[in-house]
């Protein structure tokens, strides 16, 4: 089968037309009040690798309905004017949500080596708690 678009050629147009940040530069914004970031992983993930302490969790089949605000699944949380940086585990998934979230309109950028690199860089990681 051939597609008219592979998916590296879709995160490179992505890549081409968003903000992406370096790891180093969002460890510095992480006390920053005014930045949310957004992990996109899939739970499993999250629950295997850890998480970015105060990341938000949205699964990305979900986040185009969670940022519209005329959606029945709108989240407040993105309603606030603040500064959104999406991640996912290497860039790949949450440039494309980036690119696709501002062709909606909201304004946000992503971790351009995701998460993959974040613990390389010295960037602190939480766990879920186990449940009993």
């Amino acid at each position: 089968m051939t597609l008219k678009m592979s998916s590296a050629d879709m995160v490179a147009a992505a890549r081409a037309r968003i903000r992406e940040i370096e790891t180093p530069d969002l460890m510095a914004m992480l006390q920053d009040p005014d930045v949310v970031v957004v992990d996109l992983r899939d739970i499993r993930e999250r629950q295997r690798s850890g998480y970015i302490p105060g990341s938000f969790h949205a699964p990305r089949g979900m986040i185009e309905f969670w940022v519209d605000p005329d959606s029945p699944y709108f989240k407040e949380i993105f309603g606030q004017d603040k500064t959104f940086v999406f991640h996912c585990a290497s860039g790949w998934r949450s440039a494309i949500t980036t690119a696709t979230l501002q062709d909606m309109g909201f304004d946000a950028a992503h971790l351009r080596e995701g998460f993959s690199t974040w613990e390389k860089h010295g960037g602190p990681v939480e766990y879920p708690e186990k449940k009993d």
